[in-house]
């Protein structure tokens, strides 16, 4: 499959990520168990009557991909692909409540209609007017990957050439309790997390919302080359290493060649040990973290790939998101890997434009 061109890149997440030169201020995050994002003024962007009725989750995703659009230059895409973990759960929790309240009657069909994970995707086509190709995936931590994918074929078969992918995720107040009494969330006694060498289970959570636009060509402002993602659903400690070699043959490239690996360090003891173990595959490259500025969530990738797509412009490594000292004098390759609990695990390689 043929690469394709990362031509914009726009993220709300717990770092102030709309603002320019946002990289001078990421602030790692240790000492909370769960992380709010920053969010914009949603009335420069959104009718007001539109806002009340509008998911956190919808809210973020129709601003960043109005600024992944407009920094495109593109008004309306060829398709619009959208990745997520949990849906529009605010409104989810809201038509359970009333289903609740009610006794299963007279109930209004406004929260579930909203509460659909494709809701982010329709109504952001609404908004611009879009009748095109419009899909959602959820698929947990790899909603992102797979977007990207299908993202990649649309434009290879030569259906699409510029596809707006996105992923978002929001929190809500019934599922952090849950997450909290089912250890997902780390206790306030093991805070501040540890997020290299955590020796305690759980996870900061956060949320956020990342667009992209892909295309065929690249263009003056193009952040990088999208060159290949693979997907598993498991993979045991002592397969990593070939997968990894796997997918870094199936490019013509070795450990060598890699410039950069973003990992996705959690702070959970338990499904951390994959990143430790990755680690020691890439000796000679510069070794970088994320979750500690976003937070874990189903889509937190979103955040390494903003991050990724700012390095590779930039040809600069913000000092905050150092595991080790190693530098290159080019970035030319980066490899990203997330998995979320120890499932679905995700490689993406990106190349500089």
């Amino acid at each position: 499959m043929s690469a394709v061109y990362i031509n914009s890149a726009s993220c709300i997440s717990v770092q102030d990520t709309l603002k320019e030169n946002f990289v001078q201020d990421l602030t790692p995050e240790q000492s909370v168990q769960i992380l709010k994002a920053v969010e914009p003024n949603y009335k420069e962007f959104i009718p007001p009557a539109m806002i009340r009725r509008m998911s956190k989750t919808v809210k973020m995703s129709s601003v960043a991909s109005h600024h992944a659009l407009k920094e495109a230059g593109i008004e309306k895409p060829d398709a619009i692909i959208v990745g997520t973990g949990m849906g529009c759960s605010q409104d989810s929790e809201k038509f359970l409540k009333n289903v609740i309240d009610n006794n299963e009657e007279f109930l209004t069909p406004t929260f579930f209609i909203q509460s659909t994970h494709n809701t982010v995707a329709g109504q952001i086509a609404l908004g611009i007017q879009c009748h095109a190709y419009n899909f959602t995936y959820v698929n947990t931590s790899s909603s992102l990957e797979f977007s990207f994918l299908d993202a990649q074929l649309q434009i290879n078969d030569g259906e699409a050439k510029n596809v707006l992918v996105g992923a978002a995720d929001e929190q809500t107040n019934r599922t952090m309790e849950l997450y909290c009494l089912n250890n997902t969330i780390k206790k306030e006694e093991d805070l501040p997390a540890d997020y290299l060498h955590s020796e305690t289970d759980g996870v900061i959570w956060g949320e956020g919302a990342g667009f992209f636009v892909l295309g065929k060509d690249k263009t003056e402002h193009s952040y990088a080359k999208l060159k290949n993602i693979q997907i598993s659903n498991r993979v045991n400690p002592e397969e990593l290493q070939m997968f990894l070699v796997d997918f870094l043959a199936n490019n013509n490239l070795n450990n060598e060649d890699i410039d950069v690996v973003i990992l996705g360090f959690s702070g959970d003891a338990k499904s951390d040990i994959y990143y430790t173990k990755a680690m020691d595959s890439f000796q000679n490259s510069a070794l970088l973290y994320y979750k500690h500025l976003s937070g874990e969530f189903n889509t937190s990738s979103s955040f390494s790939t903003f991050m990724a797509c700012h390095i590779l412009k930039n040809q600069q490594i913000p000092d905050v998101m150092m595991i080790n000292s190693e530098r290159k004098n080019e970035i030319k390759n980066i490899l990203l890997y997330n998995h979320l609990a120890g499932s679905d695990h995700s490689l993406m390689l990106l190349e500089r434009a």
